[in-house]
């Protein structure tokens, strides 16, 4: 995936000038594709210039004027080929990893404030997760759910786990709202799963760790 397709998906959302679309995307789809401001900044004016987005000066009464970005039908058109293609799933390039590995050469309760620092991190993150859906999607699915009835029959159900009213009787406006809504859940759900068996495992780990410095310090001990 290109950081185009991102900043497509993110303007779409919602319409934005380059410093609010910097800062929003840092708290919503930066969670899981990194990119610096400058970088947005870079590529946006890549798709300014390639038609996919079209940008209008809106005059500000009490601060300076802004430049706002929308997509256009181009953009539109691009994005829609993109979801039509295969993604492969990304490679994992983890240093812990290779030091756990490693640790059998060496003594493995050294690794231990490493995962510490690491558990505190992921536990932040979590945290923040948490509060994300407690803010955005109160009165929704958590994320760990029981899983619902593949048999069910009708409507798709709603954001809030109700069962919507039939997409005939919205206006395509409030159906494709509780279509973001619903995905962007999604989205949240999976980093907060993700973290969560993190931290199970990391506690696995480091109960193994003290295991093997304990298991040390009894063949050492006269």
């Amino acid at each position: 995936m290109a950081l185009d397709h991102a900043l497509l998906v993110s303007l779409l959302e919602k319409p934005s000038s380059g410093y609010e679309l910097a800062r929003r995307f840092d708290s919503s789809i930066g969670y899981f594709w990194h990119a610096t401001h400058q970088q947005i900044y870079r590529v946006l004016a890549r798709m300014e210039a390639s038609g996919w987005i079209s940008g209008e000066v809106q005059a500000g009464e009490t601060a300076p004027d802004r430049k706002v970005f929308s997509v256009t039908g181009p953009g539109r058109e691009e994005l829609s080929r993109w979801l039509g293609q295969p993604a492969e799933p990304d490679g994992v390039r983890d240093t812990l990893m290779v030091k756990l590995r490693g640790a059998a050469f060496d003594d493995p309760a050294r690794l231990l404030p490493e995962f510490e620092r690491h558990r505190a991190a992921h536990a932040d993150r979590l945290s923040r997760y948490r509060a994300i859906e407690s803010r955005d999607f109160a009165g929704a699915q958590s994320a760990s759910p029981a899983m619902p009835s593949s048999g069910a029959q009708g409507a798709s159900p709603g954001v809030d786990g109700r069962r919507s009213a039939s997409p005939a009787t919205q206006s395509d406006s409030t159906v494709t709202l509780e279509r973001q809504q619903a995905l962007q859940h999604l989205v949240l759900k999976s980093g907060i799963r993700y973290e969560q068996a993190w931290l199970e495992w990391c506690e696995e780990s480091m109960s193994l760790l003290r295991s093997f410095n304990q298991s040390q310090s009894t063949r050492t001990t006269p």
